[in-house]
């Protein structure tokens, strides 16, 4: 089998491309960290051609876990032949890291992608010329239309290298000869020339894998010393102002430029000067974040879930059902499970499923147009004054679809404590399993009030910003923020089949949870909350589900929401959220004869809820440990057991201790009364606000750094 492997810049397009070639259907996104770790497939017209999407990087020396991927791979996985993806808009930056892989000797072709937008720009790249000063061939391609990367890919897999191209400074070269002739067999043939850079570099890593002798080192040591006397730069210097050099050289020989201008404002840029802008940024991502919300939870969204909960689950499905099983006799016990623990439980969660399809459309309208990246953007500026990287935002914007990738979205975090901070609070930002909570809270409460749904979004993001400032100040997680430095892409309308792809792989893996996990939390919910622990069918509060609840209830008694039904569903939220919305479903089923709007469990909850005991329990599960796959996640990232207890710690006590705020306040508020738990939860309040202000820990060296 032939092994072709996909390297290339962020936002080049590798993702796409490796849609097209293999058939499937990976995330394609406008920001570093949609593609984690290496993706492989199969060639869809081939079957022994594999193909291997790696993560996006700029460079072969890595600073992140991803870009260590895509390093290790190269160097030690000898794929048969690499297909460079390269951006022909931004081909001075894409072809640094073009020329490291051809470092490694490995048979490369480059796919010169979005050769589209470089007509637009009134550019012009002579294909030609620019393979002959690589030495490779270069296949034009538009991967959004799926033209050339076919041929690209056939390309690759017969690509032999050419002897014959430009090269580095002569005496640059003379010298990595010489260290590659002491090297000797101590360093793989493929990558023999890349090794040796590394060396003359003076890469701590490869010097102490290769184990020189001292003769070695010393004669290393000295060409290296003799060549930063004859370039007066330091050896790394060297080695990036040549790759520079070289590729100033090639832009001059391949690119025409017939723009007339060296500067071009286009649409995108008069665009972003207003919602970039220092002052309408933040307020302009407010406002469509708010639209995205009102259009999913309050109208478009609402018109689909009231049909599925009035009519689908509340009418056609129940009495189709009802005639069935009493048709064929069905035990009395059978059918109850199957209309008030599967129908209903699993009614209540997908009765959501259109303001989730809404949802995604949305945002996949605002991530494929190019906004989303602007955010980014705009986050930075407030990110990096309370100590993060704007990067940490890129995978809380990941997790709006699933905590899961945007966990791992992490990695392309420099900095190892902004990277850990980064997973203790990614998280807080809604997922697709909790907008079923927030739109169960917004319209069996707040039915007339469209702030609700999008502040779960902003709630989420303030205690991400607060968490940022709290835990940067700690000792453990102290340090520098890593630089935040993104490709903003172009503007253009949606594509409209990437949007309902987008949606739809959303939706329908809310679909198979439903169909999976909650079926089978629904069967346990209904046995339990039906029988006693002699395994007789009682009442509901005297159910094994009741006594196990109520001894946990009085937890949250000060939360406003310390009934044992609530307890259970905040319990079971560890296993998918969405099962929240299911085990309520299957405890207030009961009510169903009082409903008059067909969302049979509202009228019960209405009744043991106050609006604001709800809006408690809803920030509660929207801050509290994520599910069991989102904990997996986190075990992986972080890689010790005791920073995942101290990040399941952390998101599950500031969720209460926010809960508390919440609520206590509230009820003051409202009562005019202050109670012994008021007291408690304004004592919360001035220990967070202390947290806050309080000066950050300096280390020794970071203090003798700034004295200097």
């Amino acid at each position: 089998m032939a092994t072709i492997a996909l390297a290339g810049n962020p936002n080049s397009g590798k993702t796409t491309v490796f849609n097209i070639l293999t058939g499937s259907s990976q995330r394609v996104g406008n920001w570093p960290g949609v593609t984690v770790d290496r993706k492989s497939g199969t060639y869809k017209k081939e079957k022994v051609t594999t193909i291997q999407d790696l993560p996006g990087i700029y460079s072969l020396s890595p600073y992140t876990p991803e870009e260590i991927v895509s390093r290790d791979y190269l160097i030690n996985d000898n794929p048969d032949a690499v297909l460079n993806i390269v951006d022909a808009t931004n081909l001075e930056r894409n072809l640094y890291l073009t020329l490291q892989i051809l470092e490694t000797d490995v048979p490369v072709v480059i796919g010169l992608n979005m050769m589209d937008a470089l007509k637009r720009e009134n550019r012009e790249i002579d294909i030609e010329k620019l393979s002959y000063g690589l030495g490779v061939k270069v296949a034009p391609m538009t991967a959004t239309k799926g033209k050339g990367v076919f041929q690209a890919l056939e390309l690759a897999k017969k690509e032999k290298q050419s002897e014959d191209k430009l090269t580095y400074d002569a005496r640059l070269e003379t010298s990595l000869a010489e260290i590659d002739e002491i090297l000797g067999d101590a360093i793989p043939l493929r990558a023999r020339k890349w090794y040796s850079i590394k060396v003359f570099e003076g890469d701590k890593e490869i010097w102490e894998s290769l184990k020189l002798s001292n003769s070695q080192e010393k004669e290393i040591k000295e060409i290296i010393s003799i060549t930063e006397k004859i370039f007066q730069e330091d050896a790394e210097s060297i080695i990036i102002n040549e790759r520079y050099a070289l590729i100033g050289q090639l832009v001059h020989l391949a690119v025409t430029d017939s723009s007339g201008s060296d500067i071009r404002f286009n649409m995108s840029d008069k665009i972003d000067r207003i919602v970039t802008n220092r002052f309408l940024g933040l307020p302009i991502f407010a406002l469509v974040m708010w639209a995205v919300y009102y259009l999913s939870i309050k109208t478009v969204g609402t018109m689909g879930t009231d049909w599925i909960n009035d009519v689908l689950f509340g009418e056609i499905i129940p009495e189709h059902l009802t005639n069935l099983m009493q048709s064929l006799q069905i035990a009395d016990w059978l059918q109850d499970l199957v209309l008030n623990g599967i129908v209903a439980g699993i009614g209540a969660v997908l009765g959501f499923l259109p303001q989730i399809a809404v949802l995604f459309i949305c945002l996949g309208i605002l991530e494929d147009c190019g906004y989303m990246s602007r955010v980014a953007f705009v986050m930075d500026r407030i990110f990096r004054r309370f100590g993060l990287s704007g990067k940490s935002f890129i995978p809380m914007l990941i997790s709006t679809g699933c905590g899961v990738p945007g966990i791992m979205a992490s990695r392309t975090i420099e900095s190892e404590s902004d990277r850990k901070i980064t997973i203790m609070v990614t998280t807080f930002m809604p997922c697709s399993a909790k907008l079923p909570i927030i739109a169960l809270i917004a319209g069996a409460f707040f039915p007339n009030q469209s702030w609700v749904a999008p502040s779960a979004y902003f709630l989420g993001m303030l205690m991400i910003i607060l968490s940022g400032i709290i835990l940067k100040k700690t000792k453990m997680l102290s340090g520098k923020s890593a630089p935040f430095i993104m490709e903003l892409p172009n503007y253009h309308f949606p594509r409209i089949k990437s949007v309902i792809q987008y949606s739809f792989e959303r939706s329908l893996s809310f679909v198979k949870r439903a169909g999976t996990i909650i079926f089978v939390m629904n069967v346990i919910i209904w046995f339990t909350s039906s029988y006693n622990w002699q395994f007789q069918a009682t009442d509901e509060n005297k159910s094994i589900l009741a006594s196990i609840g109520n001894v946990f209830a009085p937890i949250f008694a000060p939360l406003g929401w310390g009934n044992w039904q609530a307890t259970v569903a905040t319990v079971t939220g560890l296993v998918a959220k969405e099962t929240v919305v299911g085990t309520l479903g299957v405890l207030y089923t009961g009510a169903k004869e009082t409903s008059e709007n067909g969302h049979e469990y509202w009228q019960a909850m209405r009744g043991q809820f106050t609006p604001l005991a709800a809006y408690s329990f809803l920030a509660f599960n929207l801050l509290c440990a994520p599910c069991f796959a989102a904990i997996g996640a986190i075990r992986r990232e972080m890689g010790e057991t005791s920073w995942t207890l101290r990040a399941i710690g952390y998101q599950t006590g500031l969720a209460y201790l926010t809960s508390l705020v919440i609520y206590q306040f509230g009820e003051a508020i409202l009562t005019h009364h202050i109670t012994f738990w008021t007291i408690v939860a304004a004592i919360v309040l001035v220990v967070f606000i202390y947290l806050l202000v309080r000066k950050p820990y300096r280390s020794e060296n970071l203090k003798a750094v700034e004295a200097l």
